[in-house]
């Protein structure tokens, strides 16, 4: 039986391989081996080694253009990663895949790849036959088999994915089919930190397209719930990713479209627009931008709805997360967050919540004054002779020591004298709170001390 012409052209290949070892060997022993390279016959040796390992290569390369290109066997390559495996795994269906591509898979799906059957378990099975088939196929075809890489082979099983669901949500073919990109980008950002961080990166344009079936509604922003739950959502587990969120905070359909779902989309839509805003809030420039935009008023007015709690909760954690900085709740205090605060604590909604929100903002001599002239120091006493948690306590005399701290007025200090008369109520606070009520406490009753001090030296003094 005649060779075939790829079996023809490696003999050929092999022949000159072995000639190019005796020439050499043949011309070290008789020239190099015996002079050392120091007569005239190593010089005829080098010339000699020259001439023949140029022929020698010449043909080889001759010989190597000619052999056909090297075929991988279909079972050897995983369809998921389009490459020979390195690690192949069984899984129920039968079918075998690259451990890495696979385990990927199986955290968004529980379905087979290649026969779409839902498998009956997810547990993955080392393929040892295959692995071994791959070893000896690559030896014999003199095959350097791949090694395992970092995230550039991890990701390309969900860049290109990635990018399919994106066209789908900001060009749909129908209405039916965005929505279920939509489902699916939400799912997978929420399992998949890397796809996150690669979306902003290297998918261009990846926000403003993201949001643009969002934007192109303008007020009708809820047109479409599960749609507009969906985006908003992905945007949230996007962000949650970013080592750097001023990105997101930087596009101008981010804050317009937090604003609009805030005031009109679903509890999970706006639990999620508030929890975007409190990771972007981590960056001041980012807080900059809230506090300039439609945003930040539509937190506040969302604390004063009747909203179920996890949906006030959330708002109020961006909101203290916002108020991070003189600037920033300066803002919030223009925004009328002040007022929407006192009305939910007066009525006995989210007591500790929002004096979390006004312990953050009352070293702000505006903010003081707006308090009392609302009448809240009335309530924080209240707080302060019966109150609900220690937490509560805390937070309330920590509100009174700064509202007092840069005004000790006359009218003031005999507010604090008259409850001290009456109550007791700091005497008992510095025996029984915690370490922090406690001190500020303490500052209270000396300043009670020192004005009742100087009223009797003024009394004193009248009389004489």
């Amino acid at each position: 039986m005649a060779d075939s012409p790829a079996d023809s052209t490696e003999a050929k290949a092999d022949t000159l391989r072995l000639e190019l070892h005796k020439v050499l060997t043949d011309v070290f022993h008789d020239g190099l081996g015996k002079n050392g390279g120091e007569n005239e016959g190593s010089n005829r040796v080098l010339k000699a080694i020259d001439e023949s390992v140029v022929r020698i290569l010449d043909c080889l390369r001759k010989v190597e253009s000619e052999k056909p290109p090297l075929k991988v066997p279909e079972e050897f390559i995983c369809t998921l990663s389009k490459n020979i495996m390195i690690q192949p795994m069984i899984i129920s269906s039968g079918q075998t895949y690259e451990h890495r591509y696979i385990t990927e898979w199986l955290k968004h799906n529980r379905t087979c790849p290649k026969t779409k059957e839902v498998l009956s378990h997810m547990f993955l099975t080392p393929n040892h036959l295959m692995n071994e088939l791959i070893t000896q196929w690559c030896r014999v075809n003199k095959v350097d088999r791949p090694k395992r890489s970092s995230d550039e082979l991890f990701m390309k099983l969900f860049s290109d994915d990635m990018e399919s669901l994106l066209q789908r949500i900001s060009s749909p073919s129908s209405v039916s089919n965005q929505l279920e990109a939509a489902k699916e980008l939400s799912r997978q950002t929420k399992k998949y930190v890397t796809a996150c961080i690669f979306f902003v990166a290297q998918l261009p344009n990846s926000i403003t397209r993201l949001l643009t079936p969002l934007s192109v509604l303008g007020d009708d922003v809820d047109a479409n719930p599960e749609l507009q739950e969906s985006i908003i959502t992905s945007l949230l587990n996007i962000s949650t990713a970013q080592p750097d969120t001023t990105v997101i905070a930087k596009n101008p359909h981010v804050m317009p479209l937090l604003a609009k779902s805030l005031q009109k989309g679903t509890v999970v839509t706006q639990e999620a627009s508030a929890a975007t805003l409190t990771l972007l809030s981590d960056i001041a420039s980012n807080r900059i931008i809230i506090g300039n935009s439609e945003a930040l008023k539509a937190l506040i007015d969302l604390l004063e709805r009747s909203s179920p709690d996890t949906t006030v909760e959330a708002a109020a954690h961006a909101v203290l997360d916002f108020c991070n900085g003189s600037e920033s709740y300066e803002k919030a205090i223009s925004a009328g967050l002040i007022p929407v605060v006192i009305k939910n604590i007066k009525a006995g909604r989210y007591v500790d919540e929002m004096l979390n929100i006004l312990t953050s903002i009352c070293t702000d001599s505006r903010a003081a004054k707006e308090m009392e002239d609302l009448g809240f120091f009335n309530d924080l006493l209240g707080m302060l002779r019966k109150p609900s948690s220690s937490m509560t306590c805390e937070n309330a005399v920590e509100i009174i020591f700064n509202m007092f701290m840069k005004n000790k007025d006359g009218s003031r200090l005999e507010m604090l004298e008259e409850e001290e008369i009456k109550h007791g109520t700091f005497m008992e606070l510095s025996h029984k709170g915690s370490h922090n009520a406690v001190g500020r406490a303490e500052w209270i009753l000396r300043w009670i001390k020192r004005f009742a001090d100087s009223k009797e030296r003024a009394t004193e003094g009248t009389e004489a």
